[in-house]
């Protein structure tokens, strides 16, 4: 790989691949910082996802689910993987409303494109707010999926969950406070 001049003085050296998983991979990579330095960062390689909130008038249709790596059921919209690249991410939010809730968007809204842990991670999200739900055939893809509970939310209630710890994820706090300042 060649050196990349990244605009603001630091320069990518190099990136070596140390392990690669179904949905994520590990690679370590060499920086040179403006002061001619140079240091290594672990990253962690990941697609990118969907998440949408799915808002049926004053409610927003949640999952709660098991994840392996809190070890615990989490309060969360639903959300997935971008599978393939040849796959818009619109199309992976519309995927992922029918696999986990049963549920298919008249209108899909991008509220915004966010890194989660630009620390360590390069996963960007796309987040969305889906209205005009129409039932669809829940489809569950995983596990996981097969396993989680469908829940209403008020979205009158979502800072009270937040401040009581209920809700704890935070791709879903986001996605709820954008969905409720656009909503009014």
């Amino acid at each position: 790989m060649a050196a990349v001049e990244t605009g603001e003085g630091f320069t990518l050296l190099g990136e070596q691949q140390l392990w690669k998983g179904r949905a994520v991979s590990l690679s370590l990579a060499e920086i040179r910082a403006p002061d001619g330095s140079v240091y290594e960062r672990e990253i962690i390689r990941h697609p990118g996802a969907a998440v949408i909130v799915p808002v049926d008038g004053q409610e927003v249709i949640m999952v709660r689910q098991y994840r392996a790596a809190v070890d615990r059921e989490l309060l969360e919209v639903p959300a997935g993987k971008l599978d393939s690249r040849d796959e818009p991410p619109e199309m992976t939010a519309q995927r992922e409303l029918e696999e986990e809730i049963g549920k298919r968007a008249g209108h899909l809204e991008l509220l915004a494109v966010f890194h989660n842990s630009p620390g360590f991670c390069d996963e960007i999200t796309h987040l969305y707010m889906a209205t005009d739900l129409v039932d669809a055939d829940r489809r569950p893809h995983s596990v996981e999926e097969e396993h989680m509970a469908v829940e209403r939310v008020k979205l009158g209630e979502v800072a009270d969950l937040v401040a009581a710890g209920e809700l704890a994820d935070a791709k879903s706090i986001v996605g709820l406070m954008l969905a409720r300042e656009r909503l009014g």
